[in-house]
């Protein structure tokens, strides 16, 4: 259903570059940046303010696409997740506590022949934390650069919940509806360098799909911002955005 009320989020200080260090680890199942501190969201029918943590990645692999959501039925070859807390709780332990303790921009991203310069300071980094457990500073950068600017105002919001017990619902997504783009040189860089084993493990594995599959939605509300484009055929926003019943891998995250 749409909603009015649902304009563009308040993206305070992501078009800064903040001083001191931010650090991508491998962490086995993805590819995690953990942030510092000076950004926050807020508006857009979020109740209260959010502090930025973290931003992680899903994909698929060189024949298959990764995305966590579908958009019309549509996997793409990637998502960014914008990991956020709200600013009452001192840690994730409390916000666990909250059914809206915490709030995560989905960013869905393409694959095209143009590189995308906005990415080249993740896509550096890669080849350092190839294996499981590796880490590498990387300089801050205007996290905004990493969004489809011109399109912040269309997306969808719905309730969702963690993967491990007892799968509180505590997590409000905004799933932009335009994607952002690397180029196939930066993706392979995800697909075929990151590993998730360990650098002296027995056997190497890639580490490739590892996004969940589709789950339905238990009657769950989607809703849709009021300048989303795709609802001007008519088609409700639950036909369009198809959901998980979990989402957020807890294993992102340290309590």
């Amino acid at each position: 259903m749409n909603n009015q009320s649902l304009d563009s989020l308040h993206l305070e200080g992501f078009n800064l570059t903040h001083k001191g260090q931010w650090w991508l680890t491998n962490q086995g199942h993805s590819v995690v940046l953990e942030l510092g501190n000076g950004m926050q969201v807020s508006g857009g029918g979020l109740p209260g303010t959010y502090r930025t943590i973290q931003l992680h990645f899903h994909w698929g692999s060189v024949s298959s696409n990764g995305s966590e959501h579908t958009l019309d039925h549509l996997r793409f070859p990637m998502e960014m997740h914008i990991v956020n807390i709200k600013s009452t709780h001192p840690n994730l332990t409390s916000a666990l506590e909250d059914p809206t303790g915490l709030a995560v921009l989905g960013v869905f991203i393409d694959v095209t022949y143009l590189h995308n310069e906005n990415f080249q300071s993740i896509s550096n980094a890669l080849p350092s934390v190839a294996y499981k457990g590796q880490t590498k500073s990387i300089r801050p950068f205007p996290l905004m650069n990493l969004l489809p600017q011109n399109n912040l105002t269309q997306y969808y919001r719905y309730h969702g919940s963690l993967t491990t017990p007892p799968c509180s619902q505590v997590v409000l997504w905004t799933v932009y509806e335009v994607p952002t783009y690397i180029s196939w040189a930066q993706f392979e860089l995800f697909v075929k360098g990151i590993y998730s084993t360990e650098e002296l493990a027995d056997k190497q594995v890639h580490l490739q799909n590892n996004y969940r599959h589709i789950h339905p939605t238990y009657g769950r509300p989607v809703y849709a911002s009021k300048d989303a484009k795709m609802l001007t055929n008519g088609a409700s926003p639950l036909a369009i955005l198809n959901l998980f019943n979990v989402l957020l891998f807890i294993g992102f995250l340290s309590i």
